[in-house]
């Protein structure tokens, strides 16, 4: 929002004129022409309006401009970015800018106010109908970075100038703001690889949401900031001596501290700010690339290394391709100090990313890395096709755009990029779709993993292969953990949208059926599910989509909630005593009373509700106050007309991580060592075990363990069960209802 202001001052005229002067050398008249032009209309489409800091409105246009000028961008990004906010802010339109400007800068200027969407697709916990359509604004967002990133450029810019001005606005805009840049735009920063900006967008939201930590750690790096200067410049100045010697020219400097990083540090690796070895750093730029490794060996000669406290991004460069020898020693008078060494051409990718594409001199240069910079945008809009679920589609672009990395190696030695949390098949259908589709088990260093593996950085990942045959529909069921990656999914989708329909249809029903049994949850009206919650107008369309992979089973749990009919409740009091006693609980633990204070609340024995079974009433007995039932309880359709007006509606109303007991029951075929594996399932997913007994029918060879579970929400129960279902010599296990 912007304030009314009468004009526009002279003084306003004159720093425009002093700027156009600054950024002039190395660009040709007719580069400072479409500036200047720019520069007219952006003043006068703004005139009057001012920020909440009481400048006029065009001087944050020129701001954003001369942080893209600093970066050495082209002229017409300069020119898009000081009309960045004209067609959001003012009349100006689309059609003008065209004319004016030419397509290119109009495209620009048009894909900065679409990237205004962006905040509403992060922190999204709760699934809703809206995501189809935010999936499809996104979509557009990445389509406009796809076209030319250099609308990424300018929208962090923007950013950037808006967060040095923050102080300007309420503490909950401030920190509404900071939340968002550090979600958001510093990823992005660093995905591109512009660690300038990266830099500065950390400190500034750290600074704005945690003042008093940003404050200490400051100061401690204040702190005798003379003494650590002179005494870093001691270090440059000896190793500057022995490199010249060696006869390798470098240029040796300290290295800018960066408060959210050295507080990322502490936190990550619990230690106080004294372990932290970066706060004192040296940077060391060489001619090429053997000279790098020349370097680290004269420093490692000088002084001893730190173990566990070197990296090499030169061999294996992070996901936005930065690439530098980072080594921590213990320097001069026992202190730990940390040398980074690069070339000049490494420096400057690393400081502006993409951004070094389009250095103005004799145009944009050609750079082959700038193509894979950008390469996971364009796979994200191939994947966008082969994604039916809108919430996953948003979660994907989450993992490539915001989440760490992790880099593996092939079994010849390439770097391979993947999503932190990716597991061997997902490395697998990077390698190659077919390789995928034929996966069968996979080594990690040497030594055979489950297909559920999360690989770490610096393994090296060796895929064993069926001669024929394809991927198993387990892959897609995201509760089993075999996927992460878009790419991964959308192949094995793919792989079975090939077989017919009627297969598919059967599969479909399957699954869903299996689902619904494993759950416990009956009486389900198939049409009104697919209707309702998946927009299918015909059952078996619906199902064919289940049976493809569009629809993975949490999905179905997540919406099979919401549907559940409400059948009215009647019961008889004497048929409670039928069930077995209830557990005791007051209503703030968990259960919400509409209309009602604060009462006693038991769990049902008979159907063991669970937060995430919506459909659940209450019964009002006498003397043990509300007992809580699924409204599908076989003991609730026997209430009889009489006891009607003893049921009240209630909710969950869940707190911390209250969990709820819930029995379920195990068929298998018996060997050693079963229970201990179900058990260590159960305990991987943090879930507490009450009781477990098991029957073993030795003519058969068969056993049945019946077991209760705390659990917290339906979609962890799902879960679990899907977990054990995939255990040697299961034969069904599924929610138990007495």
């Amino acid at each position: 929002m912007v304030a009314v202001k009468s004009e526009i001052t002279a003084q306003d005229a004159v720093e425009f004129e002093s700027w156009l002067k600054s950024i002039e050398p190395g660009r040709s008249k007719a580069d400072m022409n479409l500036i200047r032009r720019a520069c007219m209309l952006a003043q006068q489409a703004h005139q009057g309006q001012t920020r909440a800091s009481g400048e006029p409105y065009f001087q944050h246009s020129l701001a954003v401009a001369n942080i893209l000028a600093a970066l050495r961008l082209d002229s017409e990004t300069i020119a898009a970015a000081i009309l960045h906010d004209v067609l959001e802010d003012t009349p100006v339109t689309m059609e003008e800018l065209e004319t004016e400007f030419g397509s290119s800068v109009a495209k620009l200027v048009d894909g900065v106010t679409k990237m205004g969407q962006i905040q509403e697709y992060r922190g999204q916990n709760k699934r809703t109908k809206k995501e189809r359509a935010q999936a499809e604004s996104l979509r557009k967002m990445l389509l406009a970075m796809v076209d030319d990133v250099r609308v990424v450029l300018i929208k962090l810019a923007d950013r950037t100038h808006n967060m040095r001005t923050l102080a300007h606005l309420r503490e909950d805009k401030r920190k509404r703001i900071a939340k968002e840049t550090l979600d958001i735009f510093a990823p992005l920063a660093n995905r591109l690889g512009i660690w300038q900006i990266k830099w500065e967008l950390e400190d500034l939201s750290f600074r704005y949401l945690e003042p008093e930590l940003y404050k200490q750690i400051a100061g401690m790096v204040d702190e005798r900031r003379i003494n650590r200067e002179q005494y870093i410049s001691r270090v440059a100045d000896k190793l500057k001596a022995e490199l010249r010697a060696r006869g390798i020219e470098a240029e040796v400097s300290g290295r800018p501290k960066h408060i959210y990083s050295i507080w990322r540090k502490m936190k990550r690796k619990g230690v106080n700010f004294d372990q932290i070895y970066d706060v004192q750093a040296v940077r060391v730029l060489v001619n090429e690339v053997a000279d790098c490794y020349a370097t680290l060996g004269i420093v490692h000669t000088l002084w001893r290394p730190i173990p566990g406290e070197f990296d090499d991004y030169i061999a294996t460069p992070k996901d936005n391709l930065y690439r530098s020898l980072h080594t921590a020693v213990i320097g001069p008078e026992g202190k730990t100090i940390e040398i980074q060494i690069r070339t000049d051409e490494m420096h400057q990718d690393a400081e502006l990313g993409v951004a070094a594409h389009w250095r103005y001199k004799e145009g944009a240069r050609s750079d082959i890395n700038f193509d894979r910079k950008v390469a996971w945008l364009r796979q994200l809009m191939e994947w966008k096709d082969d994604v039916a679920d809108a919430s996953e589609f948003i979660d994907q672009v989450k993992a490539e755009v915001f989440q760490d990395r992790v880099h593996v190696l092939t079994p010849q030695g390439d770097a391979i990029d993947l999503p932190a949390g990716a597991t061997p098949i997902d490395f697998a259908y990077h390698i190659h779709t077919e390789i995928g589709h034929r996966c069968r088990g996979a080594k990690v260093n040497g030594r055979i993993v489950p297909l559920t593996y999360k690989l770490k950085n610096g393994e090296q990942v060796e895929i064993l292969t069926a001669k024929r045959g394809g991927p198993s529909r387990d892959w897609i069921n995201t509760q089993l953990g075999y996927l992460k990656t878009a790419r991964a999914r959308s192949k094995v989708r793919q792989w079975f949208k090939r077989l017919n329909y009627e297969e598919n249809v059967a599969q479909g029903r399957a699954i869903l059926d299996r689902e619904l049994h494993r759950l416990g949850i009956a009486e389900v009206n198939y049409e009104k599910l697919a209707r309702d919650e998946f927009n299918f107008n015909k059952v078996d369309d619906f199902l064919a989509a289940i049976g493809r992979g569009d629809i993975n089973p949490s999905q179905i749990v997540s919406a099979i909630n919401d549907i559940v009919e409400a059948v009215a409740p009647e019961e008889e009091e004497e048929q409670q005593t039928h069930t077995s006693p209830s557990t005791a609980t007051s209503s703030p633990t968990g259960i919400r009373i509409q209309g009602v204070g604060n009462l006693l609340t038991n769990l049902a024995q008979c159907c063991r509700p669970v937060p995430g079974d919506d459909a659940i009433i209450g019964f009002i007995t006498r003397g043990r106050g509300v007992t809580i039932h699924r409204r599908d309880c076989p003991n609730v359709l026997r209430f009889n007309e009489e006891g009607r007006e003893r049921l009240i509606e209630v909710d969950w109303d869940m707190k911390g991580n209250d969990t709820y007991p819930v029995d379920i029951e195990i068929d298998a075929f018996d060997r050693p060592g079963l229970l201990r594996d179900i058990t260590a399932v159960v305990a991987n997913e943090k879930i507490n075990i009450s009781t477990v007994s098991v029957i073993t029918r030795k003519k058969e060879l068969k056993a049945k363990v019946f077991a209760t579970l705390d659990i917290a929400n339906i979609d962890q129960l799902g879960r679990v069960l899907a977990l054990i279902a995939q255990l040697p010599n299961i034969i069904e296990v599924k929610r138990r209802r007495k």
